[in-house]
């Protein structure tokens, strides 16, 4: 790694984590209620500092409550889930060695949509916890046993390879769609098919406190565990043959990851729903720019992930007066043509 690359990217950073604080505050003060900036501050003092600093008594109980229990929490969601995404891109487009590998590549998209469809129109119950987590557990659920399946079946008949987990990806995604179609095609609720279809198409509405002790923890737990892996990741890259010669064990550590890394998207998408475009284009931006060592890939990844993630949402909430978009939808629009872009204009090697 040159001495110019390395502060290149110390530069980048810097300047990614003043972005990600300007545009908190600009996503704070933007929505359908009008609350001023500062009002937003005084109700973030105060609530920060568990009422030992300021007041607000004397502001609207509406602004306080869409600030504290509404907006910030879909924040830190937004961020918790643009560094995920990004972060397990990067590790599946170097365990897999493709670059057009993201975080649902192992069927993890059609085995938590199979969940959730599960959870919305069969129900858990009458459990108050079912009714408020029901859906999140049947996401991840599903999202675990889909990857499951998806690593016995790279290893039936010999070695596990990355050609090997890409087309049993395929396999258990066109499976697990076709029983959630199935659910949705028997079930007689029309409420619940709304609540799949908006939930198909990713939101981070369901974002409150409750959550986010345990989003964050394991998100964040699993991205620095990853950073821990960037040697490993490099090795990756030059082969298998390359990797066995340097006394890698490639298998091992490709089960670990992969395993992992659908733990890491299972737990993003039971609490958001699906958001595609994200591990697949930011690792491809800062690969263009940094290049493909993970020392540098995987940090910079997850500054720009959170940051991209955070103005997704921002339109997704703002853009129609009145009515909030999936937040996939945008993220689609924005992620096609800049990906479109990368691939007409950007010429890099995957592992180079």
């Amino acid at each position: 790694m040159s001495h110019q690359l390395l502060k290149r990217a110390v530069v980048y950073s810097i300047l990614a984590i003043v972005l990600i604080f300007i545009s908190i505050g600009i996503a704070l003060v933007n929505g359908q209620a009008d609350i001023s900036l500062g009002q937003i501050y005084q109700i973030l003092v105060y609530k920060f500092s568990g009422g030992l600093i300021g007041s607000v008594e004397h502001l609207p109980a509406s602004s306080v409550n869409i600030v504290w229990f509404l907006r910030m929490p879909r924040i830190f969601l937004a961020i918790l889930v643009g560094m995920g995404l990004a972060v397990s891109g990067v590790v599946m487009q170097a365990v897999v060695q493709n670059p057009l590998a993201d975080p649902y590549i192992l069927g993890i998209s059609s085995g938590a949509s199979l969940g959730a469809t599960f959870a919305i129109l069969i129900g858990f119950g009458t459990s108050a916890f079912f009714a408020q987590f029901g859906l999140a557990l049947g996401a991840f659920v599903g999202a675990v046993l889909a990857t499951i399946l998806v690593l016995i079946l790279a290893a039936v008949g010999g070695k596990m390879t990355s050609t090997k987990l890409v087309l049993s990806g395929l396999i258990i995604s066109a499976l697990g769609g076709a029983l959630s179609n199935l659910i949705v095609y028997l079930a007689n609720n029309a409420e619940g098919i709304k609540t799949v279809t908006f939930w198909s198409m990713g939101s981070l509405a369901s974002a409150s406190w409750t959550k986010l002790p345990l989003v964050g923890s394991l998100v964040l737990a699993l991205t620095l565990y990853f950073f821990t892996q960037a040697r490993i990741l490099n090795t990756m890259l030059l082969g298998d043959e390359v990797a066995v010669t340097l006394g890698i064990r490639l298998t091992f550590y490709r089960k670990i990851y992969m395993m992992l890394s659908a733990l890491l998207t299972s737990i993003i998408v039971a609490n958001s729903g699906m958001i595609g475009f994200v591990g697949l284009i930011i690792p491809h931006i800062i690969r263009g720019f940094f290049g493909s060592d993970h020392r540098l890939l995987l940090p910079l990844s997850a500054f720009s992930g959170a940051l991209f993630m955070i103005w997704a949402d921002l339109f997704a909430r703002s853009i129609l007066t009145g009515v909030e978009l999936p937040i996939g939808i945008i993220t689609a629009i924005i992620g096609a043509p800049v990906f479109i872009y990368i691939i007409v204009k950007k010429q890099y090697q995957f592992g180079g």
